[in-house]
């Protein structure tokens, strides 16, 4: 082990002369993601040359793509948006969830020689990849809409709070998808390759380049078990107030899938973090 991974234990032994304060489970806690936080962030951001220059690229590379096809199909009256913005939502909001769970599946497996400190759970690693995905989704989102807004787009959301909502309530499910994944993945290996392959058609059946209102009411209503139809319909509904969403869009499926996948994705952390620790 490296010594800057030697420097992350957290409570080290106290000089000579000096009394350890106690600390509480919660301050061990965050100072642990803290850690953890910049451990990743700077692996993240360091891996390959030019690494978060392709964070940034591919989102942009998809926008340009895409406005290239709906220019040519003429489909802005189909949106009844600024196509520009509608897409760098819809995108840059799919790419950040699927960003946090396929980086949360593989979190135990490449911080398992941090187990070696007590204080570090593979629970915790788990949930700072997802947050640190979580954070540079915003920060692209936002950077690409300040470009779009100095090249006159529109870009403030009609309703913000419910941009908001609908943003964090994507987060929330990629994190439960995150929690659970990422136990089933180390226990049956194979899994991980399986899942992937599953969630390949989510980029299309999460209307993050497509409106889903185009689609047929009876098979519709099997678009919107995926959750992530729900957040990004309704971010962008959030958006635009004359922006025909599917009606079947709503909270109370998005955070409810949520809350529901984060219970049984710790109940799993709990029950199997033996197993998780094991070298």
């Amino acid at each position: 082990m490296s010594p800057k991974e030697r420097g992350f234990i957290l409570d080290s032994a106290p000089s000579s002369g000096d009394i350890a304060a106690p600390r509480s489970s919660l301050s061990v806690t965050f100072a642990v993601w803290s850690a953890l936080f910049l451990r990743e962030a700077v692996a993240r951001l360091s891996a390959t040359r030019g690494a978060w220059v392709l964070i940034v690229l591919e989102p942009v590379l998809h926008v340009g793509f895409m406005l290239m096809v709906f220019g040519a199909l003429r489909a802005h009256n189909m949106i009844n948006a600024d196509t520009a913005v509608w897409l760098v939502l819809g995108l840059s909001s799919y790419f950040t969830v699927q960003n946090v769970f396929q980086r949360a599946m593989g979190a135990i497996d490449a911080n398992r020689a941090l187990f070696a400190y007590r204080q570090v759970r593979p629970i915790d690693t788990v949930i700072v990849r997802a947050g640190l995905e979580s954070l540079l989704g915003l920060i692209i989102l936002v950077f690409l809409l300040l470009i779009l807004g100095y090249l006159g787009r529109p870009i403030i959301p009609d309703q913000f709070l419910e941009a908001c909502a609908a943003f964090f309530g994507l987060i929330l499910c990629g994190l439960g998808i995150g929690l659970i994944i990422s136990v089933s993945n180390h226990l049956v290996p194979e899994t991980g390759s399986l899942l992937n392959f599953l969630f390949k058609p989510l980029y299309f059946i999460s209307g993050a380049v497509m409106p889903l209102s185009i689609i047929s009411v009876k098979y519709r209503e099997w678009a919107f078990w995926n959750p992530l139809a729900h957040g990004i319909e309704l971010l962008r509904k959030s958006y635009f107030p004359v922006y025909h969403a599917a009606p079947e869009a709503n909270f109370e499926y998005l955070y409810s899938f949520a809350v529901v996948s984060i219970f049984f994705g710790l109940v799993l952390q709990l029950r199997f973090a033996r197993q998780l620790r094991a070298q």
